[in-house]
């Protein structure tokens, strides 16, 4: 059986973008959490947003409607 991660990672190139995320995030009630991005993520920039994964969804939407680029990540730590 294979788990699904409760959490997921949005990553960013620029700390601009991650805190642009943040505040799409905000603005339109998603809950999100700006986070230090964990280096195997690989994130050029040292800042993630963690969201619940029954958020992703509607994060990535939001964040590709302002054009921002993100890459995500599901390894999330405990």
């Amino acid at each position: 059986m294979s788990q699904v991660a409760a959490e997921l990672l949005f990553t960013f190139d620029t700390t601009h973008m991650a805190l642009w995320a943040e505040d799409t995030a905000r603005e339109r009630s998603i809950p999100a959490e700006v986070v230090p991005a964990p280096p195997e993520t690989k994130a050029k920039c040292g800042l993630a947003l963690r969201t619940a994964a029954e958020h992703a969804h509607a994060l990535s939407a939001a964040l590709g409607e302002e054009g921002i680029t993100f890459g995500t990540y599901a390894g999330v730590p405990s």
